[in-house]
Parts: structure tokens; sequence; C-alpha cells
């Protein structure tokens, strides 16, 4: 099952396909948001310490995951299509032998959702040296990559894999560190990355010069090293957070300890989305945790659109600490009106067309003691189309509800996102030249107001200028090529607020 490299007859890491790479995920369009882990602790078992770090990650990919492994002199690769619990269990654990590894899990952010693009990505160099990356964000412009490694590129199906494409001729006959190697490819490519990266012997963590996607290095307490894509995962390992990697950082690990290099000058742009939806609440940045950020975007929220009404009830998960910071401030009770099916996830079984039909009842159930008779407060973290918040509201009238008003923590997305979101195109963004009157009667509600934008960066407790906020304002940090040679995916939000 999966990719096993190991030792190939005339070089230090081969390929060795033990199974056909199972059915794509029957999906149209590409799904957002990856994470990585990454891992330098000898003595300790690294694959499941990554397993775990991964499984802390699964809220940021659940199409695909994968774990490489070295003890040294090989590199061995497993990854599959599903959920961590899916792909690896205690026997392939136990198969997966070394001291430093590389772990992903992905959304598609560029390339099909399917096996050959799950990751981490690996390739040989001519001479025999074995590259594993994983990567979270969106580079912007794979064409002049693309052009440059003209027939080696020609395979590749995501920027992650033309990337690894680039490191692995680069590293050809290299015989020590890839520092140079990795720092002169990341001043050739454009967008958002937070990358993990080994060899044979090293762990590296890259961090594009914006630091759209976060990226955090901790230490376990016999010394060894973690870089994760949040905090939760260090978390589950019992690692201690050291710091962020900084923008325009890659850091090195191995057998001399760890070392930092500066590729690139800092210039912060943060994804500010992170705050909305995408990091798990327990996230901790160096100026707040996301679920202190998320309450007090509701607390704010309250403040700007007041409600006359008897409930306030979240959108499970990411509308539960905004409507606690709502109902604190406003003074409106906080009641639990919808159930949420914690198990539908992104399944490889497709529901019929008849229950395909059903839509946002196949993730929430509503609570009809709580919400008969009630003027209801429901907080969502976003609204990206807009159909899943319309079949929301009437689901929410049939249990009852006399009244609904919906209240969003954060500003209307008016455009998509490249770097690494899977946002919707322009003309499919609900939001998109249309008034809020306007979108309210659409999603059929009684009410609906926004949070303004200086709110959620109040919230953040980040300054303006170290936060991208394009979807929201259209001021895109990293230029966006346009013309024949750029390479701009296509991309859809998969957030349960579309």
């Amino acid at each position: 099952m999966g990719i096993l490299v190991g030792q190939a007859p005339s070089s230090r890491a081969g390929v060795n396909l033990m199974s056909q790479p199972p059915g794509a995920l029957d999906r149209t369009g590409a799904r957002d948001e990856c994470g990585v882990f990454a891992i330098y602790a000898p003595g300790e078992d690294v694959a499941r310490y990554c397993y775990y770090g991964l499984y802390a990650l699964q809220h940021r990919g659940q199409e695909s995951a994968g774990i490489a492994v070295s003890d040294g002199d090989n590199i061995l690769i497993t990854k599959e299509m599903g959920l961590v619990n899916q792909v690896f269990d205690n026997r392939r654990l136990a198969g997966l032998n070394g001291h430093l590894a590389v772990g992903h899990v992905r959304y598609s952010t560029t390339g099909a959702s399917t096996w050959s693009n799950a990751q981490p990505a690996f390739k040989v160099s001519p001479s025999g040296r074995g590259i594993a990356l994983g990567h979270n964000g969106n580079l912007v412009d794979t064409g002049p990559l693309a052009a440059e490694l003209g027939a080696l590129g020609a395979g590749c199906t995501s920027d992650s894999e033309l990337l690894t494409t680039l490191l692995a001729e680069r590293a050809d006959g290299c015989t020590g560190a890839l520092d140079d190697i990795i720092v002169d490819a990341c001043k050739r490519i454009s967008g958002a990355y937070c990358l993990a990266i080994m060899d044979e012997t090293t762990v590296y963590g890259v961090r594009d010069p914006h630091g759209v996607r976060p990226l955090v290095l901790g230490v376990l307490d016999g010394g060894g090293y973690v870089l994760a894509s949040e905090t939760a995962a260090l978390d589950i390992v019992g690692a201690t957070l050291l710091r962020e990697v900084e923008p325009g950082e890659m850091v090195a690990i191995d057998a001399h300890g760890m070392r930092s290099r500066r590729f690139a000058p800092a210039t912060p742009s943060f994804c500010v989305f992170e705050y909305v939806y995408l990091a798990r609440p327990d996230h901790r940045t160096p100026e707040t945790s996301v679920y202190a950020a998320r309450r007090r975007m509701g607390q704010l929220l309250a403040r700007e659109a007041p409600a006359d009404a008897d409930l306030v009830i979240p959108v499970p998960d990411s509308g539960l600490a905004a409507a606690a910071g709502f109902s604190q401030d406003s003074g409106i009770p906080y009641a639990e009106g919808l159930v949420k099916n914690r198990y539908v996830g992104r399944t490889f079984i497709q529901p019929s067309q008849s229950l395909r039909q059903l839509g946002i009842r196949l993730k929430l159930n509503p609570l009809r003691d709580v919400l008969e008779g009630q003027r209801l407060v429901v907080v969502d973290d976003s609204i990206v189309r807009g159909n899943t918040s319309r079949q929301l509201v009437r689901m929410l009238r049939e249990a009852g509800a006399t009244q609904v008003h919906l209240r969003i923590p954060s500003p209307p997305v008016r455009n998509p996102c490249f770097y690494g979101i899977d946002m919707a195109r322009s003309d499919e963004l609900v939001a998109a030249g249309r008034s809020t009157e306007e979108i309210r009667r659409y999603l059929e509600a009684d009410s609906l107001a926004y949070l303004s934008l200086d709110a959620l960066i109040s919230a953040s407790r980040r300054p303006a200028s170290s936060l991208c906020r394009a979807c929201f304002d259209g001021e895109y940090p990293i230029p966006i090529p346009t013309g024949k040679d750029a390479t701009l995916p296509v991309l859809e939000l998969a957030t349960h607020g579309a």
C-alpha cells in the first residue's frame, strides 16, 4: 500500500509501488488547505509522533494523508487518500522506522484530488538522493518554474511536485546539507508556502517572506525538534512551543542541532482568515489564541450589529467562540440549537441525488425543543456562496424559529484567494457586487450583519499592515500574475459557511 522508498540497486533511494492508487474522489473544483508536520528526534518513534501531529491537523486537510520517514540512509513513504486514521494503523506505523519524518494532510489547492497528488511529494536526484516535501499554501506563478524544468516538469501535476522536482535536480551531486539549494529555490518562486522538507539526514522548515500560512517550531523534552502548521500539533505530542518560524526564514535540524537562515526580508501578511475559520481555536499566535480572537470578534459584532432576539445560537464548530462572545456582550442567552454530525467529513461514499438535496441536513440537525417559538441570532464564521446559509435559514424556520437574524463575525467575502484557501471565483461569491440587503433577501433572513474589517483586525491583535485581507478588501500582498504564462488555479471554498 502507498509508496515505499528504500534501497534501490543503484542508488540510496528508489521507489517500490506496492499498490495501485485508489480511485479519485468524485469532486469538481479544488479544495483548501493543508497541514504539515515534521520531526527530528533520535531514539523516538517519529512515525507515531507524526501520526498524532497530523491527527491534530486533520481539519486542515481531509482528502489524503502521508508520512515520510528516514533512518539516515533510506526514505520510506506511505500515503493514501483518506483521513489520518484511515490511512495509518499500528501495522503501517510499525514499518516506518527512523529518526526524522515529514507528514502531510491535504486538500487540493492545485492539482486534482487524486492519489498521485497526495503528499509528501517525493523525488530522487540523478545521484540517488531522496527529497520528500510537504507544502501548505499555493504558488501563484509556476509557469517560469515549469518552463525551466522543461521535460522534467512535464509530468508534474501540482505546484508542490514541481518544487520537489526542482530541489531534486539541484541536489544532484551535492554531498552536504541542502541549505543553499533550498534557499536558492525559494528565491525563484512566488506565492504562499510553508514547507516541511527532508532528505535522508535533515529536516527543513521554510516559510515564505510574507508568512501567509502559519508554521511553528517546538522542542521535545528529550531534545528533539518539531515543526507544525499549528500549535495544537505540538501540544498533542508533548512538545514545547519555542516560536514561530519567521517569514522569509529557513530552519534546518540534523545531528548537529537546529540552525536558522534568513533568505528574504520579512514582509508579514498573515492570513486573517486563519482567525475566522481555518485554524483550530486552540492555536496560539504570539499575540493571542484563535479562540480568544473569535470571542472578541463576537463581542465586537454585538456592539456593531445588535439584535432584538431571545437566543444566540452558533453554527458549530467555528461559530462557537464568536457566538459566546456575542451572547456575553449583548446579554442574550446562549443556547446550542444545532447538533453537528461529526462523522460526515469528506467521504468517498457519495450521497445519492435524493440525499444530496438534503444539503446541510447531512451535517447539522436542529434541536426543535430549543428553537421553537424563538427569535434567533445565528452566528456563523463566514458566508461565501450563500447556498448553505440559505438552507440553514429555511431549516431553522421549519424547526419553529419565528425570526432568524444572521450575524457573521467577519466582513463580506468579495474576492477570491490565490494563496492556498480554496475560495470561489468572484462570480460565485454571494457578496461580490451585492449589498448586504441584497444578500439578506437572497438568504431569506430577517436581518443580516457582518463584522467590520477594522473590528476583525482589532480582534486579531495584529496591525493591519501585517495581515493579508485580500478576500475582504481585494488588496493582494503578493502580486498575482496575468497572461498566458500565469498558472492561477480556479478555486472553490469548502467551509460550512459556504
